[in-house]
């Protein structure tokens, strides 16, 4: 009988013991992950967009829009504030279908960064003409202080950052993955509660690092803010200083990292360390330190420093800055004190030299350079040289003297700038939208303007402060889940079943502005949407309910979260 040959399972060799399987990487450089690379980190590899200025004013805006090669166009063009702006005619229901090319115009939004949102009059008349010569009169105030212009063409670059740059204004990385504009204190320098002024911070920082190679590629976007006062969103930026009175040590700054918006909220988190002005643009090269090479570069939508910033925590965050980035330690420091109520520097206000500011809104941010135009021209006429603009698409006049500035307030008012204003254009904010933005779903922009006017006809002498946010898409721009009422755009199903633009509606949300104010995320209630037609109606609706429901002294944010949900439908 023959014998098999074939070796029973007892017989086999034993398998080789396979090696643990290393951890997948995050794209942290510090941590040798450079591959994968994700479509965007390819292209910032392949060439710094940064370079690309160059290609544009020598080729591109010779040869036109057709020229342009589609990594510089969707994606380095960002780093010199340019995106290729929506198509018109193209419905929301196709945003999230079309492709790019698609999508897009061969027009480009442009924004210029006004760090700080200093002004001075030679600054808005510049970035005025350059509105009504090349982008059709747009020139919207964003809640980032940057001016936004729209049907810009490629062609006409060179000439635009030629005038801007002649009165020393930019528009390098006012885009892209790389530190944007420093918000600031639209009173800074001016204001009779400021014990320190930190423009020369902001100033140095925009001087040392904006442009730097060393810091133009970083995983995400990255957004600072730097105020004395507590009157920027501070809790929204990846980086925030904020003023404080060291008992020991004198004026100083608070830091905060970690905060960020879109479709993954996060507030900022203290350091709890003390800055002194003079170390403000170190330790904010620091912390972009940390972001560029341990920010996570795998996944595009894991990509802020708000998430690095959760997975450490605080505690080795502040080690890793000290001990990798400063060489040094940081002292601890106390929590800033918050003022009695939110400021947003809206109406007429003493400055510490004698003289008055006026705070003037348009209505969603929306205006034009022959707006602009006019403003200049009316303060001049009333002795000031110096205009500010806000993190809520507001904008100031500084310098005014008192027995002037009544005539300043009715010369506002003639150019559609109301010091005054009633509660609802003060509280309203809105992204770009469909109409210029290949993201958005609805209007934003023209549907403020309709709230706004009716709620101001219905509800004229309403006296609480309701902020109300629109946002086109999910990626809050307008910071909708820090509203009272955010309004996040979608498409809903109207009354005849077919589907419309409308809202998902947040309620009760808000940043820690003020004493007593817990910041905190919009309640979502389940099912809770509008029609955009619908959206007057139901706001006032609901504000018409606050009044007749709330308690002495009581906020929309808490009457919100004490009643009944059906109160809020």
């Amino acid at each position: 009988m023959a014998v098999s040959s074939t070796p029973t399972r007892s017989d086999q060799p034993a398998p080789a013991a396979r090696a643990p399987r290393r951890p997948r990487g995050e794209g942290q450089w510090a941590l040798g992950h450079r591959e994968p690379l994700n479509p965007n980190e390819r292209i910032k590899k392949d060439d710094d967009p940064l370079n690309v200025r160059d290609r544009i004013e020598n080729i591109y805006a010779h040869r036109g829009f057709a020229s342009i090669d589609p990594q510089d166009l969707r994606g380095r063009f960002r780093w010199w504030g340019l995106y290729t702006q929506r198509k018109a005619g193209i419905d929301g229901g196709r945003t999230a279908v079309l492709e790019p090319h698609e999508l897009e115009d061969e027009f480009f939004m442009l924004r210029v960064r006004v760090d700080g949102g200093q002004l001075s009059l030679a600054q808005l008349r510049v970035v005025a003409e350059i509105s009504r010569e090349f982008a059709r009169d747009t020139a919207d105030i964003t809640d980032r202080q940057n001016i936004q212009y729209h049907w810009i063409r490629v062609e006409d670059m060179p000439e635009i950052w030629r005038r801007l740059e002649s009165v020393g204004l930019q528009t390098t990385e006012a885009c892209g993955d790389c530190p944007r504009i420093v918000l600031g204190s639209p009173v800074a320098g001016v204001a009779r509660d400021e014990l320190l002024d930190p423009t020369p911070a902001i100033d140095e920082i925009v001087r040392r690092y904006v442009g730097d190679k060393a810091y133009s590629n970083l995983p995400r976007k990255f957004k600072t803010s730097i105020s004395w006062l507590v009157d920027t969103p501070y809790e929204a930026n990846d980086i925030a200083f904020l003023g404080v009175d060291h008992p020991e040590h004198g004026p100083g700054f608070d830091v905060w990292v970690g905060g960020g918006l879109s479709t993954n909220p996060m507030l900022a988190k203290r350091l709890g360390v003390w800055v002194p002005l003079h170390e403000v643009p170190d330790v904010w090269a620091g912390v972009v330190g940390i972001f560029r090479d341990y920010g996570y570069r795998r996944l595009r939508n894991r990509a802020r420093l708000k998430f690095l910033v959760a997975d450490w925590g605080v505690e080795r965050f502040r080690e890793v800055l000290e001990k990798e980035y400063l060489g040094r330690a940081l002292l601890d420091g106390p929590a800033a004190e918050l003022p009695a109520k939110p400021v947003d520097h809206i109406g007429v206000h003493p400055q510490r030299d004698g003289a008055n500011y006026v705070g003037a809104a348009p209505v969603v941010g929306r205006v034009s350079g022959t707006q602009l135009a006019r403003l200049a021209d009316v303060a001049q006429e009333h002795g000031s040289d110096r205009v500010r603009l806000t993190p809520y698409q507001k904008l100031l006049v500084l310098d005014v003297a008192p027995e002037r500035t009544e005539s300043l307030v009715t010369a506002l008012r003639g150019i559609g700038l109301e010091a005054r204003p009633s509660a609802w254009r003060r509280g309203t904010m809105a992204c770009t939208g469909i109409e210029f933005c290949k993201l958005a779903i609805v209007e934003t922009k023209r549907r403020g303007e309709e709230l706004v006017a009716r709620l101001e006809e219905r509800l004229r002498d309403f006296d609480a402060d309701i902020s109300i946010h629109l946002n086109g898409c999910p990626n809050a721009c307008a910071r909708t889940q820090v509203a009272d009422i955010g309004l996040k755009g979608q498409l809903v199903v109207g009354p005849d079943g077919r589907q419309v633009e409308g809202f998902q509606v947040h309620l009760g949300g808000g940043l820690g502005m003020a004493a007593g104010q817990t910041a905190g995320f919009g309640r979502k209630l389940r099912g809770l949407k509008t029609t955009a037609d619908e959206l007057p109606e139901y706001v006032e609706r609901l504000a018409r309910r606050y009044l007749a429901g709330r308690t002495e002294g009581e906020t929309f944010a808490r009457w919100v979260i004490r009643v009944d949900e059906e109160e809020l439908r």
